[in-house]
C-alpha cells in the first residue's frame, strides 16, 4: 500500500542548504551555551584559553581557543557539533581533515542539555584532550 503525502507541506532542502531551527530554540540554545561558556574554563587560565560557540542552521558547534604561540591570535579548534534533526540532537566529531562524524554510540536526545553535559564529561577522552 502506498502512502501519499502533501509534497506542498513538505520542506524542501537543497543539497549544501542548512534547516534553521525556530527562534525559540536558537534562543534557548544561547541562552545555554553562553552560560557554559562562561563558566567553562577556570579564571586563573582564561588568559590563555577560551570555549565558545558557532550556530549556523541546526548545528552547534562547541569551539576551544587557545592563545598562539608567540602570538596575539587566538587559534580555534572545533571540540564538538551538536545537530538537531527530527526533534532529537546528534553528537558530531571532527576529524583533522575538517569532516564531522557522527559519534554513533552516544544515543540522539531531545535534550540539548543531556547531550552538552556528555561533551563536557568527556566521553572517554573523545573531546578534551
Amino acid at each position: 500500500m502506498r502512502h501519499h503525502c502533501d509534497i506542498s507541506r513538505v520542506k524542501r532542502i537543497k543539497a549544501g542548504e542548512i534547516e534553521t531551527m525556530d527562534d525559540f530554540t536558537k534562543k534557548r540554545i544561547m541562552k545555554i551555551m553562553d552560560k557554559y561558556t562562561k563558566n567553562a574554563v577556570p579564571e586563573h587560565v582564561k588568559s590563555q584559553l577560551r570555549i565558545s560557540y558557532k550556530i549556523r542552521g541546526n548545528h552547534v558547534t562547541l569551539i576551544e581557543e587557545r592563545q598562539g604561540f608567540k602570538s596575539d591570535q587566538w587559534v580555534q579548534m572545533p571540540v564538538a557539533q551538536f545537530r538537531l534533526g527530527e526533534n532529537e540532537w546528534k553528537i558530531y566529531w571532527q576529524d583533522s581533515k575538517g569532516k564531522w562524524h557522527f559519534i554513533d554510540d552516544i544515543e540522539p536526545n531531545e535534550d540539548f542539555e543531556t547531550q552538552l553535559k556528555i561533551v563536557d564529561e568527556g566521553h572517554n577522552g573523545m573531546f578534551w584532550g
